[in-house]
């Protein structure tokens, strides 16, 4: 594996009395994109959620960019270079999908030419700049989602489940936006269940179950292995 711009070592997390992560071990290389797959419920969202430091590990270190931030604070790894896309949206409703972006841009000005590639990924978010965000549909608020993360430069996005329950339609045009930003250089960890689009956009896969990373390698090699996919996550990619 390439040049590691994440690294997980025995990570653990516990949310109230549960305890969700057991121990993981995860390495994302700088560049690219890298599916974060497994079944429901065995630990994905909360991965996630533990590199941005929303849930704490309570052991193991977490690595981003060649510094130790296991116990740094959300505001520390976003100025580091994280953006984090929520399976939730994470927009602000009342406020204007403008307003949203600027909000977002937290070095500055948002810069014309970055809006402007922002409006060609997501052109009904040039539509709906001076409107409300809580008006937009629900693949429209998941756009402003990605876009806000979008925003500034970032070393690193973590984005959980970004086609989860969209049309076709906003689907392809989802995939369109992240193939592009993947072309720009950005290095993607993201949590997806679309197959079809795990399968476009995935350079590299980590396979989850019960709180554990139980197999890395490149995503073409899981596509391309129906039995490897039965036995990972209880399913072929082919059936979806």
């Amino acid at each position: 594996m390439s040049d590691a711009i994440l690294t997980l070592a025995g990570v653990h997390t516990d949310i109230a009395q549960y305890h969700i992560l057991h121990g993981v071990d995860l390495m994302v290389p700088r560049g690219g994109v890298t599916m974060l797959l497994g079944r429901n419920g065995v630990g994905k969202t909360t991965t996630l959620r533990t590199i941005m430091g929303l849930w704490k590990a309570r052991a193991g270190r977490v690595t981003f960019d060649g510094h130790d931030i296991t116990a740094a604070p959300v505001p520390a790894r976003a100025r580091a270079g994280i953006g984090y896309v929520p399976e939730d949206m994470g927009v602000f409703t009342d406020l204007t999908v403008e307003e949203n972006m600027v909000l977002a841009a937290a070095s500055g000005p948002l810069d014309p030419a970055r809006r402007d590639r922002i409006f060609t990924a997501f052109p009904p978010l040039k539509t709906f700049w001076k409107s409300e965000a809580g008006n937009l549909s629900g693949g429209q608020k998941q756009m402003l989602s990605i876009a806000r993360a979008m925003a500034e430069d970032r070393k690193l996005y973590l984005i959980d489940e970004p086609t989860k329950g969209l049309a076709p339609a906003i689907v392809s045009t989802m995939a369109g936006a992240l193939r592009e930003l993947k072309a720009q250089g950005a290095t993607i960890l993201m949590v997806e269940q679309n197959f079809a689009v795990a399968r476009a956009l995935g350079d590299h896969a980590a396979v989850m179950d019960d709180g554990r990373i139980v197999w890395t390698g490149t995503m073409a090699e899981l596509a391309g292995d129906a039995t490897l996919q039965e036995r990972l996550m209880g399913l072929s990619m082919e059936a979806h």
